[in-house]
Formats: C-alpha cells, structure tokens, sequence
C-alpha cells in the first residue's frame, strides 16, 4: 500500500516566514535530488505527525503530492523542537526507481522471549539499533529482522551475521577489508555490569555514612566543656 504525503509549495524562506508556516500549524519541508532544482514545501503538522506514527512511513518510498504533481520520494531527515519535540522540519529525498538509493533501516531484534540464556537473567546487549544500506527502490525494506534466540551465554552477532533481502547490500561491508568493518551489532552477556556499579555506589555509600560519623565526632569531641563565647573583658571585672 503506498503512503501519500499532501503538500504545498511555499515562496517565502527564511526563520520569519519558517516561524509564520509553524504558527499556521504547517511544517516547512524542502525536497531534493534527481535532475529537478530543490523545491521549498510546505506540510500540514497534523497530517505528516500521523504518518510518522508509523515506522513504516520511515522505511519505505512515499508519493509526494505537491499540488497536481505526484512523484516518489523517501525521508531523508527530521528535524525536531528540542524541548516539544513536535516535527520542525522534513527533508525529502527523490528517487529514481532505475537507480539503487542509499538510506537507513532499523533492526529488529526478534527471539528473545525463546532464548533460555536470556530467560535465565542474562542480558541481551544491543550495539547497533540500525544499519546504512544500498538498494533499488523496489527491494527497500521496512527493517531487518535479527534473530537472537538461539544465542547461548557469551555469543554475539556481527554484520555479516545478518540475513538481508534479496537486493540489498549494507554500505559498510563494501571495502576491502571486510573484516574491520564487521561490527558487532549484539551479544548475550551476564549482568555482571549492573552488579559492580550497584556494589560501587554501595562502597561510595558507606564511606559517605563513615565519613560522616568521623566528622560528627571530631564535631562532638570540639564542643566538650565549652560555654560558648566569653566576653573579652570578663577578666577585668571586679567582684
């Protein structure tokens, strides 16, 4: 099914006219690419929110509509309000369905409720949560599934552990040197982390607790037999 994105062209550039489209609750967007000039859009914020809800809008090739013409697109970028976190800006990318496109797809790590290693407490440790790849617009797919349910206690997965789709190549492994690039993208191993920061901060605690009854009793010890301050002048005095 293919996902449409409505948009509209926008003449004015610049932070005033960004700040009057988001007023208007629009979204200032650009798309770029192929044999056209970059064109300045504008998108509807409550529109492309709802596409974005979908993580399949992220991974797959979308019709842009921009006002009666309709051509194919990918995301390339978002920008976000740091604090809101509501979508500020979108790049498009155009694509030609002749010529491979390169992008970003997650991974799925998929098993983990079948894997007894894990089920017994051991933890699965996740390096890389997505990869670059290289492929025709018709092969992209919409994740890669990563199956970690036969890992046993101290087992790991590299890149070229993984079972792609037909067509699709990840950008990295494409040197010479294969193996320098090989990354490790997850790996089963005890929680012996967790352990040594808990009994750190338990050490750290302690020393605070004894620190603190040392200086109670120094603090004690130098408040003994003590009447406060004298008046300078009480040795003059006459009875």
């Amino acid at each position: 099914m293919s996902i449409t994105v409505n948009a509209l062209v926008r003449e004015d550039q610049g932070k005033g006219a960004s700040r009057r489209l988001r007023k208007e609750e629009k979204v200032p967007s650009i798309v770029y690419g192929g044999n056209k000039a970059p064109l300045m859009i504008s998108l509807n914020i409550h529109e492309i929110t709802h596409l974005l809800e979908d993580e399949d809008t992220f991974t797959s090739v979308l019709d842009l509509v921009v006002d009666k013409s309709k051509e194919p697109v990918v995301i390339k970028d978002i920008q976000r309000h740091p604090a809101k976190n509501s979508i500020f800006h979108v790049d498009f990318l155009r694509i030609d369905e002749k010529h491979a496109l390169i992008t970003t797809t997650p991974l799925h790590f998929i098993g983990t409720e079948d894997n007894e290693a894990i089920r017994i407490g051991n933890m699965l440790n996740q390096f890389v949560v997505a990869i670059e790849i290289s492929c025709l617009p018709k092969d992209l797919p919409h994740g890669i599934d990563v199956d970690v349910s036969g890992l046993e206690l101290g087992d790991h997965l590299t890149l070229t552990d993984l079972v792609l789709p037909e067509g699709v190549i990840i950008t990295s492994l494409q040197h010479e040197d294969v193996e320098a690039h090989d990354q490790t993208i997850c790996s089963v191993t005890e929680p012996k982390l967790i352990i040594e920061e808990e009994e750190i901060e338990d050490d750290i605690d302690s020393e605070l607790d004894e620190e603190g009854d040392a200086e109670g009793a120094e603090d004690a010890e130098g408040s003994e037999g003590s009447e406060g301050p004298k008046d300078p002048h009480d040795g003059d005095k006459k009875e």
